[in-house]
């Protein structure tokens, strides 16, 4: 074994320049949080050959005094922390004093910089050795230089990907620090070519647009809220605005883009069953607490942040998001889906290809995949079943599932219909129970549903309506999801008293590792109406289940409601009641090409406008599309756009 040593200077910053500085974009976003540390109200970043050639940040900042810049060169060297105590009140992007000397140790680096007071300083340092450093004229603030980047480390460079990936990293760090510092005017310049500029005059909802799209920042609405310990605010988007990843949500604390699944899953969390499945919104979420309360010192690039009382801050956001949602209007405009659906994005990928230059993929959207059918699975040419329509309230009598179960045991497609069935419990004002989060939060109000008026039915599938402001378009199937979910959300929490006993107990076999988990969480199971016995080694005896079970299905949901205790045993049992009525919903609606009568569609649309949220079913699809009468005239060119070819033609004809 060798004599220990201490590692020189050099071998250190290079060595931390690995866990700070892993690609261009780390350089980006380590020197522009240290122009937004110095106050700076104008950035502009230049990049050349995705940062592979040069880096250029310019600012209008406090600049450095001459005889700091060399120390700020050095590791650990910094003017945001001076004691222990500060590392608990962090207010700063960057503390640490890593970023400078990390970078400069693998790549050429310039520094002109002046505080607006006597001449500035030109400083030039490369791998880690002093070039130059001299006086020289300057404006206020700092402009830097970066080239050659890993010319002294080339294992480092095979690790990038290619030009077009490292140009979307860059791109996405400076959107996300575009939108958390509206108030600083941003400019990203890559190859001669403008990518971003925000205004810098601190409105959110631009810097959206400039990033998004105008069209996208007009379907996203504001949102606010409070408690003792928090603040929020932000831009989400409608549920029809969505995108396959997780991506486009940005979490802001205290202007800092970070990282927080948690967060995240709680944002998601409010919007409830107004998202379809696998589909997440547009949205910007500021939240602004006391630093005492967050530690942005567990990761060397401060992408990750420990958060005091996370599970409080949760809550708040999913309420707030509930609570703003449920003020919206959520049909969608049926030629705003057409004109979505025109783009062909598989040609606009390959031109980007072609010009990735010119046109970087981090401004375009990426491919729209097909969307599946969230109840592709019970939609099809089933047999057609004439479903009974309960017309009044007299028909449900007590008890409510030991009814239900009498009238409908024998049929495919129930239509809870009742109005004892439908009616829900409104929460406070506040919400501060996890259970009343799962749920859609109001009922919608006159002026958000419209009066409908019963047309036809198209196809076996679809409904035809009209009221005041158009024409409505409605999944028959979705409806009655929604109706039926509306139902069963309430009627799960009395299946402790309304169980019917299996004609032959059902055994179940287990792994000893699943079997352990339903051990564990048996009384969740318990609350909505499944009783595992143990019986025997890693096995269970179910000897009844909830009448709601729909006939001939019984053995196949008890094992996907286990299933769902095994894969997820944080399942909470407001959690666990609302995957099953959104299961049990679904078996029991109304199928595709399924012909009803007048009345029965009648009795459909009288009953939607009473739930909590008639816009969605549970997955998330929409239940009904609206065409307004300036939509149709449009179709049947009765008005005319003012620069169509056809304007004025028929100017002179009755139409």
């Amino acid at each position: 074994m060798t004599k220990i040593h201490e590692l020189n200077e050099v071998l250190s910053d290079q060595i931390a320049a690995g866990e700070v500085i892993e690609r261009p974009a780390s350089i980006v976003k380590e020197l522009v949080e240290n122009a937004l540390d110095a106050h700076s109200r104008q950035v502009d970043i230049i990049v050349s050959q995705s940062g592979l050639d040069s880096i250029r940040i310019i600012d209008d900042g406090d600049g450095i005094l001459a005889d700091d810049v060399p120390i700020a060169f050095k590791r650990h060297a910094t003017s945001k922390i001076s004691s222990r105590e500060d590392l608990f009140k962090v207010q700063s992007l960057g503390f640490r004093g890593e970023a400078l000397p990390s970078i400069a140790s693998v790549a050429d680096v310039v520094m002109t910089t002046s505080t607006g007071e006597g001449a500035g300083t030109k400083f030039q340092i490369k791998g880690g050795q002093l070039i130059s450093n001299q006086p020289a004229q300057a404006r206020r603030g700092t402009d830097i230089t970066v080239t050659d980047l890993f010319f002294n480390t080339p294992a480092r460079l095979k690790y990038l990907k290619s030009p077009q990936t490292e140009l979307t990293q860059i791109t996405d760090i400076v959107d996300r620090l575009a939108l958390a510092n509206p108030a600083v005017a941003i400019s990203f310049m890559h190859n001669d070519r403008e990518i971003l500029r925000t205004p810098g005059n601190g409105n959110l909802q631009e810097v959206v647009a400039a990033i998004y799209g105008i069209s996208n920042a007009r379907k996203m609405i504001e949102f606010k809220g409070e408690d003792a310990d928090f603040s929020i605010d932000g831009y989400t988007s409608l549920p029809e605005i969505t995108r396959s990843s997780r991506q486009y949500i940005s979490i802001l604390i205290n202007h800092r883009y970070i990282r927080n699944y948690q967060l995240t899953k709680a944002l998601i969390q409010g919007y409830g069953s107004k998202l379809m499945v696998g589909r997440y919104p547009i949205s910007v979420l500021n939240i602004n607490l006391d630093p005492v309360l967050v530690d942005v010192n567990v990761h060397p690039a401060k992408r990750e942040v420990r958060i005091s009382k996370e599970e409080q801050l949760s809550q708040l956001i999913a309420a707030t998001i509930s609570k703003r949602i449920a003020q919206e209007n959520l049909i969608p405009d049926a030629l705003d889906q057409f004109d979505n659906q025109s783009i062909d994005y598989g040609q606009l990928e390959r031109n980007l290809n072609e010009v990735s230059q010119a046109y970087p993929v981090a401004r375009t959207e990426q491919k729209t995949e097909p969307q599946e059918d969230a109840d592709e699975h019970v939609i099809g040419n089933d047999p057609v079943v004439t479903p009974i329509v309960i017309a009044k309230q007299s028909e449900l009598v007590t008890p409510l599932m030991q009814s239900f179960d009498q009238k409908y045991q024998q049929e495919n497609a129930a239509t809870p219909f009742g109005d004892e069935a439908l009616t829900v419990e409104q929460p406070a004002e506040k919400v501060s129970n996890v259970e009343l989060e799962l749920g859609d939060q109001s009922k919608p109000s006159k002026d958000r549903f419209p009066d409908l008026q019963y047309l036809g039915q198209f196809h076996g599938t679809f409904l035809l309506a009209q009221a005041k402001d158009g024409l409505y378009i409605l999944d028959q199937h979705a409806a009655q999801e929604r109706i039926n979910y509306e139902y069963y959300r309430q009627a799960i929490g009395e299946v402790s008293t309304d169980a019917q006993n299996l004609l032959v107990p059902l055994v179940l076999d287990y792994p000893t590792t699943d079997a352990m988990k339903i051990n564990e969480h048996t009384e969740v199971l318990q609350q909505v109406g499944i009783n595992p016995e143990p019986f025997g080694q890693n096995s269970f005896i179910i000897r009844s289940h909830p009448t709601w079970f729909k006939e001939g299905q019984e053995e196949a949901t008890i094992r996907e409601m286990i299933d769902w205790t095994i894969d997820d045993g944080k399942l909470s049992v407001a959690q666990f009641r609302e995957k099953t009525a959104i299961m049990m919903s679904c078996k029991r609606a109304i199928k595709a090409n399924h012909y009803l009568n007048a009345e029965q569609a009648k009795a459909l649309l009288k009953k939607l406008p009473e739930c909590e949220n008639p816009f969605n079913c549970p997955h998330g699809r929409p239940v009904l599309v609206h065409f307004s009468d300036t939509d149709l005239e449009k179709m049947f060119k009765r008005i005319q756009d003012s620069h169509s070819a056809f304007a004025g033609e028929f100017d002179d004809h009755e139409f």
